[in-house]
Order: C-alpha cells, then structure tokens, then sequence
C-alpha cells in the first residue's frame, strides 16, 4: 500500500495536550481542528475517546463538524476502550480507530506485568474488535524502537491479519537515531511478511531532539504517514514538529521525491493559533515559524536578501503564511485598513468581529505611534479568549509604591450581567488584584506559573501575561494582554478563572 504520498497524521489536540500545562477546552480543541482542516492535514487525532468525559465529548464533536480529514481517536488494547472509540467516532465521515499497546520488554515486565503472548493476545482481539466497526484501523506497538526486533516483526504481522491497515513504529522515549531507524524499516519491510498490505507510520519524540531528524529519515526508508504536533508540542520533549517535518518534505522534495495535500501557507497561522491557545510561546529561533525565521541581521546577509532572496532563504516567507511585508498601521488608519493588514496576517472576520477589533485597534491607537503586526496578533488573540469569558473583567485599579501597601480595587460581570466590586491587599500589584479577584469570585486554586512577555518593542509595548492554576489536580492557562501590565495580569487571571469554571462549574454550582 506503500506510493509517493505521506500522509500527514496530526496528534496535537491528543498527544499535545499531553504536555503539560497545555490542556485546552472544547471550543478551543474544535478551533484548532477547524485550522488543521485548512492546513489540509490527512489525519487529526481528536483525542483519547475513552480516557475521560471531556475527551469523548471533543472526539465525537470533532466527528461530527470536520468532514474533510481522517478522525482518529486512540484506544487502549481492550475491548471496552474500543467500543468506547467506535462510539465516539460514529458521526466521522472518515472515522479510524488507532489502538496502542506497550510492545518492549521494559514496558512488559514493568508496566504491563504480561508475558509477550498475553500482549500478542491483547494486541490482535483489539484490533479485530476496531475491524467490526471500521475499515481504517492502526496499530502501534508502544515503545517499538526498544522492542526486540523479532517480536516486533512477529507484532506486527499478527496486527495486519487481525485487520489493521497502518502500523505505527513509535519511537515512544525519543531513543533512536537516524541511522538505526533506517535500518530498523528496512528490516521490518524485509522480515514482515503482509507489510506491503499496512501503511507504514512514524511516531517520533524529541528526548534527543532528533523526532524531526527520525521523521525524515523514515520517509527515506518507506515510511508513508508521518505523525507530530504543531510547534513540536506533546509529552516530555514533545513530538516532531509538524511545521518542520512538512517543509523539510516540501523544501527537499528533490531529494525526497514525495506528494503532500499540505497547503504550507496556513503554517504560520497554525502555530499561532496553537501557541496562542496553550500558552507555550514559540521561541524566536524556531525553524519555519518562528519570529526571526526570516529576518536578517548581517549587513552581509542583508546585501544578499536585497539583491535576491534566495542567497539566504531556502523557502520564501509567503510559503509558509509569514507576510513579507509590514503595513504600519496607527490612528489615522481606517477600517478598510485593518482589514487588508488582517486578511493579510491570515484572519478572515466578520463585520461585527471586525467592529469589535476595530474599536481594540483605536484603544490601542491612542497609547501607540505605530501598530505592528504582533500587535495586531495580540488584539485578536485577546478577543477570541471572550469566547470562554463568564466573567468579564471591567476595571482594574491599582496602587502601589516604596511606601504603600499595595492595594487593588477590581470591578467585575457577572454571567447576568451583575456588577461585583471588591478590594485587597497583597504583598505586591498582582498579589492583591489576585486577591481582589479571589474574594469576589471564591474558586479555590493555586498558582503554578505566571510569567511576563513583551509582544512588540518599545516602552510602549503590549505586555502578554501566561499563568497557569491548578485545580483538582488539573492544569489551566490563561493569558491576557494589555500596555498596562496589570490589566493584563488580571484578565489573564480571569482567563484561567473563566476556563476552571467552564469545566468545574461556577461557585454557585
């Protein structure tokens, strides 16, 4: 079943979400599926259907809303998680059922405390169980890159007749290297009889930082379906990055010969989104989507760049969704304007969306000389987390100084539209517009992580505040943005506040 297209199998919304920290609500999982479907990914992995409510609830909704790519959800080698899988995916136009169980010796004896045929047994009643529900169905043997290559072989083949259709070779711990995993394929393709009946799948993480190096090398040697997260998000080290992986296929497809479906100009606009919902900034250094992917700074570099930019840019910005140009925008600018720079920057909005952006724009206009592009990426990202505000933030005022106690007054809304005012004092700003927020609010939780960001540069910079509570043994990220740092703490308060509640429930729940 091997050919010259590699399917692209995206694992954020499941095994991204498993970095931590990173959990996202369903709104947020469905808005990041709806952005994957326009990056034209073959494969989404909604999530792990029977590991809890919530991730049910995503499986089946993204089931039943995107219709264009294969909707996967993982399962564990049992029956019951199985039916749980097919269930959640009955909506799918496309549905697959990817079941996983742990194949090295390290893993059996120390985790799943079973003999190898207990495993073989497990592994091959799943599978056929998936079968009586859908055609498409994938196997991975967990840890497969540990695993003693005889067994894997022996794994593999009883998975294929037992029904499976893609075979996954996980490189669960990041152990590999290239050069192994090459010859690990090709001796798989020469030692397991009904290969050529299976695609062959690649699952690479980044313990060694080599998932993309691993991802690559695999389509070299056969491998046919690549599977990653979108800015390398996932458990540890997280998985290949996607973006990467993909450009690399797309750059060099010279050397490897290879279709993609990928439209790479919805790249940049992916990570964003991604980035933007987790929380988990992607450093300026990144290949392909990173801030200064594209910039050059060598007078050398720049003499290049200016006479033709292919002496220092393998890929042309435009490709990959980065704009090459800059619109500076300020408060003279119109409505038509801003649209043109926001269509530009990949955001397609309604007339009332754009209202709303609008009106941020001309707040904003009004405290700085020029707007930049992350700017503007702030204000939409600081609106679209209105979409899980039960409480709304309506006005922070704080003092403070080397002689004051520092002391907040924080006025809230809420759900029926109710004014709650309160004030507090802390050991510092944020401490007590924190406290202001927890005395009006009363939602126990405790505080993991808060972090401060400049989005653009300048004294008159947007600040980005990330923090991260935990509740009930459950991580959640908020973010607001703002030129005053303490608004923008606030609402990224709130922000994580609004999320806890949306999953939890109100205090008067």
């Amino acid at each position: 079943m091997r050919d010259d297209k590699v399917i692209i199998f995206d694992t954020t919304l499941r095994d991204g979400e498993q970095a931590a920290g990173a959990a996202m609500t369903l709104d947020e999982k469905l808005e990041i599926a709806k952005q994957l479907e326009r990056l034209k990914v073959d494969v989404i992995e909604a999530g792990f259907a029977a590991s809890s409510p919530g991730d049910f609830l995503a499986v089946s909704t993204i089931a039943k809303e995107i219709r264009t790519p294969t909707i996967a959800s993982l399962s564990h080698a049992s029956l019951p998680a199985v039916d749980r899988a097919a269930e959640a995916l009955k909506e799918a136009r496309n549905p697959r059922i990817h079941v996983f169980l742990s194949s090295s010796d390290i893993h059996i004896m120390h985790q799943l405390r079973k003999s190898r045929e207990e495993v073989m047994d497990m592994a091959v009643a799943a599978v056929a169980r998936a079968k009586t529900y859908y055609d498409d169905i994938e196997f991975s043997p967990m840890d497969a890159t540990r695993t003693e290559p005889e067994y894997l072989y022996t794994l593999l083949e009883a998975a294929i007749d037992a029904g499976a259709t893609t075979v996954n070779i996980p490189d669960t711990v990041g152990y590999i290297i290239p050069e192994e995993f090459g010859r690990l394929l090709v001796n798989i393709q020469e030692n397991v009889p009904n290969i050529s009946k299976a695609i062959i799948s690649v699952h690479c993480h980044n313990d060694l930082g080599l998932s993309v190096s691993n991802s690559l090398t695999a389509v070299k040697y056969g491998a046919r379906q690549i599977e990653g997260c979108i800015n390398g998000l996932g458990e540890r080290a997280g998985n290949a990055s996607l973006e990467e992986v993909i450009m690399g296929l797309v750059t060099r497809e010279d050397f490897f010969n290879i279709n993609l479906g990928i439209d790479t100009s919805q790249l940049y606009r992916t990570s964003r989104l991604v980035s933007d919902v987790t929380g988990f900034s992607v450093q300026p250094n990144k290949a392909i989507v990173g801030q200064n992917a594209f910039r050059h700074a060598s007078g050398i570099h720049q003499d290049g760049v200016l006479k033709d930019r292919s002496t220092y840019e393998i890929m042309s910005p435009e490709s990959v969704g980065v704009p090459s140009s800059t619109l500076v925008l300020g408060k003279l600018s119109g409505r038509a304007g801003l649209r043109s720079r926001l269509e530009e920057l990949g955001y397609d909005l309604n007339q009332d969306d754009l209202n709303k952006a609008f009106e941020d724009f001309k707040n904003l206009a009004d405290k700085k000389r020029e707007i930049t592009d992350r700017d503007l990426e702030a204000l939409i990202s600081d609106r679209r987390r209105v979409d899980v505000e039960l409480y709304k933030l309506e006005h922070v005022q704080v003092s403070c100084g080397d002689h004051e106690i520092p002391t907040a007054t924080v006025r809230l809304t809420n759900p029926e539209g109710v004014t709650l005012t309160d004030a507090a004092t802390g050991t510092g700003p944020v401490d007590a517009v924190y406290v202001a927020i927890n005395r009006i609010l009363g939602v126990p939780n405790t505080l993991k992580e808060f972090s401060i960001g400049s989005i653009t540069e300048g004294t008159d910079s947007i600040g980005d505040v990330t923090i991260r509570i935990e509740s009930n043994g459950r991580i959640y990220t908020g973010r607001g943005s703002s030129t005053d740092i303490m608004v923008a703490s606030a609402k990224a308060y709130l922000n994580a506040l609004n999320k806890l509640m949306s999953i939890e429930g109100t205090p008067s729940e």
